[in-house]
């Protein structure tokens, strides 16, 4: 499904009238002694860095929010701009300071990378006109094709990797920075990535992972970077820890990287939340607070692996005080168990984006609920969840007892995830099964989980915790129905994601009851025909429901019932349409009607 501009409105109801809002009362209209005092100049403690992202799907267009706008996020309290849209300083120099001929005057190359350059100054400009801090998202590494070309024998190990155990390839990187900070002098710093690289759409670039020695890589590419962009030049550098190694989740890792380097005011390592992907049951990432370094939390407020704010979802709460599938931790579970301590420095919301394709929405309500909380939570972490929940509420012109119903809901909205698309039964092998806008099943993506499930004697359990969420989403859309929002659009857009998450994860439970008895039967050889029968038909009438919601104008695009597939020659990821849970439907379909 391509992206439907033409249907997308930018959200800018909830919230608009909310800045400066703090100090207002709780849902019950009562103020508090805390609240009082913050009527009256007193407040807790504020983070020192309260960023945000908006992270355009590679290869497609630029997103339409509000969040791109800088005096939103100013106004929400935010002091910085991470800008993601894939086009960054490490493709808008020439590098003619290391050689000329990498991009010749008057090249179609040249010319790219110019005009590359001319939208950055402008988004620089922008940006620190509204009081921001300009940060730029880079990926190492990423060089120019021609470049890689004229100095392989120096930079390029035996497997083809540009390697930063080479020499020339650590000069290379320090003249990349200087050039990136002369040509942009007023960029306040960079946010750099390791482990992926991202390339669809800017040609003449190539690059590659720089970790292929473990920590070892890590620390290279701190000392060349802390040098270049913090000592040198007294910029930002924002390393993160997500590298598709232990970095991001290993307390030992961390430390084994951190401990090497010096710290420094302008050095801050960027950590998930989660201990790994923000997926729900990952626990809360044990290397926060560890080490010498200041460190920022990354949370993501249009969540990939959970319909990217086509339902209702709001994660702050169990961001903040911790999700339901924590409880008993003894370690910390959420941001407000580690408020206090020295190396918390601040919060990164990505409050767009992330992953692939869709669903695309038409609407940013949850996105911008959620990008709220984390936003005015950190301007004074002594606040609780609910209060700054309570103040989005007013906001968005919740009154009464509407506002017990709409706290309801999206607690609600939470539980029905985590019972909906994961299962509280365990740490699922592949909690990837349903991303973006596709939706694997267990002929390939949860064939492991399910095997764990049947060996464990808990079918049943599954398919019951299945429609339990169901119920869940049930009441999510009841209430959805009965709340009064100041903006009209929005009422229509909390009514239509409520729907659509019933109906969507309607289909869901009757899905996993359908493969789930499928893979009993593959293992026994006898399929109890009626129950996969029954599922089957209820399946197929919940998926017609939910395909025929797509007529309404506020409607999300939908799933496809295929698994996450390959890349096209754009970087472009498609639906594998013979995997997926519509081909596993089919296949027990097959079975049981031949029975």
């Amino acid at each position: 499904m391509g992206q439907d501009l033409s249907r997308r409105q930018v959200f800018v109801g909830s919230g608009a009238a909310v800045a400066g809002a703090a100090t207002a009362g709780l849902a019950s209209g009562t103020a508090s002694a805390k609240e009082q005092e913050q009527e009256q100049g007193v407040s807790g403690r504020r983070l020192p860095w309260i960023l945000d992202t908006v992270m355009c799907n590679p290869g497609e267009s630029v997103v339409l929010t509000a969040f791109n706008d800088v005096r939103r996020l100013r106004d929400y309290g935010y002091n910085g701009q991470i800008v993601t849209e894939w086009h960054p300083p490490t493709t808008a120099i020439t590098y003619d300071s290391l050689d000329p001929e990498i991009f010749p005057q008057g090249s179609d190359e040249r010319v790219w990378v110019e005009t590359n350059a001319g939208r950055i100054d402008a988004r620089i400009r922008q940006i620190r006109a509204a009081g921001l801090k300009a940060l730029y998202f880079i990926d190492i590494v990423t060089l120019p094709e021609r470049l890689v070309d004229r100095y392989a024998d120096k930079i390029l190990d035996s497997r083809g990797r540009i390697n930063l155990d080479h020499e020339e390839t650590r000069r290379i990187h320090r003249v990349m920075l200087a050039e990136i900070f002369d040509r942009f002098p007023d960029l306040d710093g960079l946010v750099v990535r390791t482990g992926e690289t991202y390339l669809p759409g800017v040609p003449y670039f190539r690059g590659n992972n720089p970790v292929t020695r473990g920590a070892d890589s890590h620390v290279i590419l701190l000392d060349i970077l802390r040098d270049e962009v913090c000592v040198k030049r007294d910029k930002l550098l924002f390393y993160r820890t997500w590298s598709f190694d232990a970095f991001t989740t290993s307390p030992d890792y961390y430390l084994d990287v951190t401990d090497r380097i010096e710290p420094h005011p302008n050095l801050v390592f960027s950590i998930k939340h989660t201990a790994g992907d923000f997926l729900r049951t990952y626990k809360f990432n044990p290397t926060l607070t560890l080490g010498r370094h200041p460190q920022i939390v990354e949370v993501q407020c249009q969540r990939e692996y959970e319909a990217k704010g086509a339902v209702p979802d709001y994660v702050m709460h169990g961001v903040i005080d911790g999700f339901e599938e924590y409880a008993g931790d003894t370690a910390p579970k959420g941001l407000a168990d580690i408020r206090d301590h020295p190396n918390f420095q601040g919060i990164w919301t990505w409050s767009r984006g992330g992953g692939w394709r869709g669903p695309y929405i038409p609407n940013e309500m949850w996105c911008d609920l959620n990008a709220y909380v984390a936003g005015h939570w950190a301007q004074d972490v002594d606040r609780t969840e609910a209060q700054v929940f309570g103040d989005w509420m007013r906001g968005a012109g919740v009154k009464g007892t509407d506002r017990d119903r709409f706290r309801r809901l999206a607690l609600l909205s939470a539980s029905g995830t985590l019972h909906g698309k994961y299962t509280a039964l365990f740490t699922m092998a592949n909690p990837f099964w349903m991303r973006d806008q596709f939706i694997g099943g267990s002929d390939d993506q949860l064939k492991a989980d399910f095997e764990r499930i049947r060996r464990q004697g808990r079918i049943d359990t599954a398919i019951q915790e299945k429609a339990d969420a169901v119920a869940t989403w049930r009441e999510v859309a009841r209430l959805a129905r009965s709340i009064h929002l100041s903006d009209p659009a929005d009422r229509d857009y909390l009514r239509i994601s409520g729907e659509y998450g019933l109906r969507l994860y309607t289909a869901v439970h009757h899905a996993w009851a359908v493969m789930l008895k499928g893979v009993e039967g593959d293992s026994t050889g006898t399929y109890d025909v009626a129950v996969i029968r029954e599922h089957l038909a209820a399946f197929d009438t919940a998926w017609q429901a939910y395909e025929k919601l797509h007529g309404h104008p506020l409607c999300p695009t939908l799933y496809e019932p295929y698994a996450f597939g390959a890349k096209d020659a754009n970087g472009l990821y498609h639906a594998d349409r013979g995997r997926g849970v519509k081909p596993t439907m089919d296949r027990y379909r097959a079975i049981v009607g031949n029975a």
